[in-house]
């Protein structure tokens, strides 16, 4: 009889090593002792070495000289940009007229009217007292201005980014292509492009509506090249065996059912306008932003608050109308109210509304009926100063805080990031991104760090970086925590959910205001203003992943005695892992965004280096810190958003 042998004993692995995180870890030890020795023989080990810094300060000058030279004399500037400004010019001054023609009682009815037809009467009240509001603050005009402008780069920019959605959404490998750019234009900070549109445009009203188009594009052409992707199939393959078209496909099956996707993106792009509206007027836009810009210079909290109410309330009011218009079921053929019919309606009544205004003589906001909240605002941020910026008792005061926090916290992070040697910063970023995400994940990461070190801002970028991890970390413990108690109340929420809404809607530029008048100028102020920026976006992300946990499980959990705590710890956070994780991720790109704007209350860094350039022209210097800004909003994304992506992947 055969005797079986029995296998060999497996040499068993300690538990960490049988994680794929600790062989992803083991494999970078492995190959950071081969390389890490190399790179000591030929490089210091200290900060990044002048030997692998490229300068493009020449380069970059002699190109902004040839644009300075030729921007008069040039077929290119003469017969391509100077048709594309001059079209801009005229459009935004047509649309202008158009709104000084109904007077401040036609666009009043027109906006209530269409408020209404989309969503109901209360929103349509809402909408008229938003309008009267920004007359009552006499920035009627400037609202116009702000309003005409938007009009312009809102259409600019849906047109822009349904076309390259239409083009990702029919072909995955224009969507390959694309989606590198369109990650890059959304990290982008816009104080990074400002110049280059400058120098090509010069400053004034093109500038500003392209750099918009810039910025606001790309949620457009991600939402609609995914609501294409995302049609039923089913309805595409009835639609296609009844002998459709491609184009027949698209118009009839396609665009239709993409419909809440495409109006989703119209929601995002008109928020993003508006988010400009304050930075485009450093460049010449007009309108509120430069009210807003003007005060900010001049530390005028009251004529800044004046100005930034009207851009937040529309916000607001655009927001609400075109996220309804996105949630509005399809009606029936024929129902009453259906068709175009309702719209001639509100068209007309608006023309009459006008018309009889015009008759009455009262096209422009009277005079008289304009409210100065700017004295009494400034009385308050006095009070405020004088009693809160320092000598509270026992307290200190938001000056003391703010020094506190730039000695203790802000300092020792960017003299320690500062401190390490550059490998080893590269290889800090390889092991995160790799655990989170692939190994392409990490050399794309390494390789934007890499790039901030041979653009030769080593330094300055790890400053900038240290800004980030601070006011991250406290976004990230106020967000959760605030999260986490809004989705164990409805109540909490409820009252929670307005004062979310107007942060979520205030331009970035708005929030240095008391930003400033609180805890004057510096590093932390910039990290006290992006943490305010940042963190509606964090608590909503948190409230709803909470929320969307599977009622099952946590049925589940009380049935075995588990308490409130312990179902938040051991069901509810790790169910709702990837919408935790996406809160980070969309942390650190607000934060980056306002931590840049922060080098015009004193941030300085990378953002000082930006606003340097763009107020001296100066394009390597302001070209150079925005390419290094790309690369750390490039790496810091890479290092938080692939989790979600892996854990979809099963990976």
């Amino acid at each position: 009889m055969a005797t079986v042998t029995a296998p060999a004993p497996r040499l068993a692995l300690p538990g960490v090593l049988r994680h794929r995180a600790a062989h992803k870890l083991l494999l970078l030890a492995l190959a950071a002792a081969v390389l890490v020795p190399l790179a000591n023989a030929h490089w210091s080990s200290g900060s990044w070495p002048g030997a692998l810094t490229v300068d493009l300060s020449g380069p970059l000058g002699r190109a902004n000289d040839w644009i300075i030279d030729n921007r008069d004399s040039s077929p290119l500037f003469l017969y391509f940009f100077g048709y594309i400004s001059n079209a801009v010019v005229l459009s935004v001054r047509a649309v202008y007229l158009v709104l000084l023609a109904a007077g401040w009682a036609g666009v009043t009815a027109f906006g209530a009217l269409v408020a209404w037809r989309v969503a109901g009467v209360r929103l349509a009240v809402g909408t008229g007292v938003a309008f009267l509001v920004c007359g009552l603050l006499g920035m009627w005009v400037p609202t116009m201005q702000t309003l005409a402008l938007m009009v312009v780069a809102v259409l600019t920019s849906v047109v822009v980014g349904a076309l390259l959605g239409l083009a990702g959404g029919l072909s995955e490998r224009t969507d390959r292509a694309l989606r590198p750019v369109l990650d890059t234009m959304q990290v982008l900070p816009a104080f990074a492009y400002l110049l280059p549109v400058v120098l090509v445009f010069g400053i004034g009203v093109p500038a500003a509506v392209l750099a918009t188009v810039v910025y606001a594009a790309p949620p457009m052409a991600r939402l609609t090249a995914l609501g294409l992707r995302e049609a039923d199939p089913e309805v595409l393959e009835a639609v296609e065996s009844l002998g459709a078209t491609g184009r027949q496909r698209l118009l009839t099956a396609r665009l239709p059912l993409a419909r809440k996707q495409l109006l989703l993106g119209l929601n995002q792009t008109i928020m993003m306008a508006l988010s400009m509206a304050v930075i485009a007027s450093v460049i010449g836009a007009g309108g509120l932003g430069d009210r807003v810009y003007q005060a900010l210079a001049s530390v005028d909290v009251g004529a800044a608050l004046a100005a930034g109410i009207p851009i937040v309330l529309l916000a607001v009011v655009l927001d609400r109308v075109t996220a309804a218009a996105g949630e509005q079921t399809d009606e029936p053929v024929g129902e009453p109210g259906s068709g175009l019919r309702p719209w001639l309606y509100a068209l007309g009544a608006t023309v009459v509304v006008a018309v009889a205004a015009r008759l009455a003589g009262a096209l422009d906001w009277p005079s008289g009926w304009s409210l100065d909240i700017a004295e009494p605002v400034n009385r308050v941020v006095d009070w405020m100063t004088a009693h809160l910026y320092s000598g509270v008792p026992y307290l200190g005061g938001t000056a003391d805080w703010a020094g506190h926090f730039t000695t203790w916290v802000l300092d020792p992070v960017r003299d320690g990031l500062q401190w390490l040697p550059w490998w080893s910063v590269l290889l800090i970023v390889a092991a995160l991104a790799w655990v989170i995400g692939t190994w392409r994940t990490a050399l794309t990461a390494v390789l934007a760090m890499a790039a901030i070190g041979v653009l030769g801002v080593w330094k300055p970028s790890l400053d900038t970086l240290s800004q980030v991890l601070a006011a991250v970390a406290v976004t990230l413990v106020l967000g959760f925590a605030t999260g986490i108690a809004a989705a164990r109340s409805d109540r909490f929420e409820r009252a929670l959910r307005p004062v979310l809404d107007v942060c979520q809607t205030m331009p970035q530029f708005v929030y240095l205001i008391p930003v400033v008048a609180l805890f004057g100028v510096g590093r932390a102020p910039a990290v006290a203003a992006a943490v305010v920026y940042a963190l509606p976006a964090v608590v909503r992300i948190t409230t709803q992943g909470l929320r969307q946990v599977d009622p099952a499980a946590l049925e589940s959990a009380r049935s075995l005695g588990a308490t409130s705590t312990q179902q938040l710890r051991q069901i509810q956070l790790p169910l709702a892992r990837p919408a935790l994780l996406l809160a980070v991720n969309q942390g650190v790109v607000l934060v980056l965004a306002v931590v840049i704007i922060g080098g015009l209350v004193g941030g300085g860094a990378l953002g000082y280096d930006a606003v340097f350039g763009l107020a001296q022209g100066d394009l390597a210097t302001g070209l150079v810190a925005g390419a290094a800004i790309v690369c750390l909003g490039l790496m810091l994304d890479r290092v938080t958003q692939p989790t979600e992506r892996r854990t979809k992947k099963g990976a």
